[in-house]
């Protein structure tokens, strides 16, 4: 399948913290592979910016090292590569001081889009803003964008919030999170208002449940001091899981138009009911042979934080009132998979006796990293001898239905910051919608403080601890399998 490449317009791209670690692994392959593409218009610039002396020809040679490392064959296009290095500079500055400013403004060229990605800790959003106003460097065509964690708590979340809105008006913040970009994510909306298959059924009379799993096979590794301050809750549960969650439960937006689309979504948050102490389980991983457990790296052998979390949830309102949402997320895992699972209710009487057994429908959506959708239908079992039920996948793999490149042409973060040029901000967070998801999620993390809960011990590449079995044992459903 031959996908349509729509080139943007020229802009400054203008990366605070270019030489790190997301500049290298995920911000500059994307651009590299728009460029290859012919999105990224050639009079397009990116400009890295940081402490460290390195000088355009020393960017350029950090530019070569991450697209080496990270962008796959594409890195091997020395046409390509030579075309896009003519594009980026660099410029050294104080992010917090006066330093190295005025040179920066010397290399952004006037009457374009200018967009400004913050890709460091949140204690410099405040100084970056402030000084991109102090030296003239916004205007009307300008955006900046923002990486999570955005706040760990609602007040400092909303001290952010009036940070940035004290130099920027919203329609110029963009609060990335990179799982809105993936393709299968955005099919939740395809697939629910765009087929006359599905919404009709998509309500608590016909879904019985619906399961969010978002499992990773990886430790913190080197994330472990700051993960030990963050934990599951706050680094996935609040912001990837709450965001899937909004698009399955979501009621259809007038348009798909980015204040509609929030509109929609913030009214999920806000009608999720509290979790109830009973309704959570939280986990940490041990160790296994030659990986060392949750608290070897986190460097506190005493540690109280997760790195799993599963709980049930309830959204009050018409549509879902009695339909539980059950969400999981973990680290060191049995698999990498991220899936959504609507679970249908049982036909209402069975006409071919209790020895058919109970089947019920699926539909699978699959976000990585075998990017697909499954439903999962009940036919009869081949052969004589009565009738025999068994449940059997209707499957759409991407890679096969679109053809190979597909994955590779739908990467998330090369979406998001082609959307920031744009100036499309539906796959973006607004400010109240990520105030109301903090508001939710601090009454359950001060729960279990002031419980004095500790986590569940699992088995490394488990499938978790086995508290989350009983969570949903306790109401008569089991997880699905975590599978590739």
């Amino acid at each position: 399948m031959v996908f349509r490449v729509i080139p943007v317009d020229p802009f400054d791209l203008v990366i605070f913290g270019g030489s790190g670690d997301l500049a290298r692994r995920k911000i500059l392959p994307a651009l590299f592979r728009r460029f290859r593409a012919g999105q990224m218009p050639r009079g397009a610039r990116i400009v890295g910016a940081g402490r460290r002396d390195l000088g355009r020809d020393g960017y350029r040679a950090v530019v070569v090292e991450a697209l080496r490392d990270h962008a796959g064959e594409a890195a091997q296009d020395k046409a390509a590569l030579g075309e896009f290095l003519d594009a980026v500079d660099y410029a050294t500055l104080d992010a917090a001081g006066t330093r190295g400013w005025d040179g920066l403004a010397a290399r952004l060229g006037p009457d374009r889009v200018r967009a400004f990605y913050f890709s460091v800790g949140p204690d410099l959003f405040g100084p970056l803003a402030e000084r991109i106003r102090r030296h003239d460097l916004a205007g009307p065509e300008t955006r900046v964008v923002v990486e999570k964690p955005f706040g760990r708590d609602l007040a400092t979340a909303r001290a952010l919030n009036a940070t940035l809105a004290a130099y920027f008006e919203e329609g110029q913040i963009y609060r990335i999170d990179h799982y809105l970009g993936k393709e299968t994510v955005q099919n939740l909306m395809a697939v629910r208002f765009g087929n006359m298959l599905f919404e009709p059924l998509w309500n608590s009379q016909y879904v019985d449940h619906i399961q969010i799993t978002v499992a990773e096979t990886v430790g913190v590794g080197g994330r472990g001091e700051y993960y030990d301050h963050a934990g599951a809750m706050r680094d996935m549960m609040q912001n990837h899981l709450m965001q899937l969650l909004c698009l399955i439960a979501m009621e259809p937006p007038a348009k798909f138009d980015p204040d509609a689309v929030r509109d929609e979504k913030l009214k999920v948050i806000r009608a999720l009911d509290p979790v109830l102490p009973h309704h959570i389980v939280r986990g940490q991983y041990d160790a296994a042979t030659g990986a060392p457990g949750y608290r070897e790296e986190a460097g506190d052998p005493r540690s109280t934080t997760e790195s799993y979390v599963a709980l049930r949830a309830h959204v009050s309102n018409w549509r879902w009132a009695g339909t539980p949402f059950y969400l999981r997320t973990g680290k060191r895992l049995v698999a990498r998979s991220s899936v959504i699972n609507v679970m249908f209710k049982d036909a209402p009487h069975s006409i071919f006796g209790a020895e058919a057994g109970r089947h019920a429908n699926v539909l699978s959506i699959r976000l990585q990293p075998n990017e697909g959708i499954t439903l999962k239908v009940t036919i009869k079992e081949p052969g004589p001898g009565g009738m025999r039920l068994v449940d059997v996948p209707l499957d759409m793999s991407f890679a096969e239905a679109l053809g190979p490149d597909s994955h590779e042409a739908t990467d998330a973060y090369e979406r998001l910051i082609m959307d920031v040029i744009r100036g499309n901000q539906t796959l973006f967070m607004r400010d109240d919608e990520v105030e109301a998801a903090w508001a939710w999620t601090d009454p359950v993390i001060a729960g279990w403080q002031g419980r004095g809960d500790v986590p569940k011990p699992y088995e490394s590449f488990s499938t978790g601890p086995g508290d989350a079995e009983l969570l949903m044992k306790r109401d008569g459903r089991r997880w699905q399998g975590i599978k590739p």
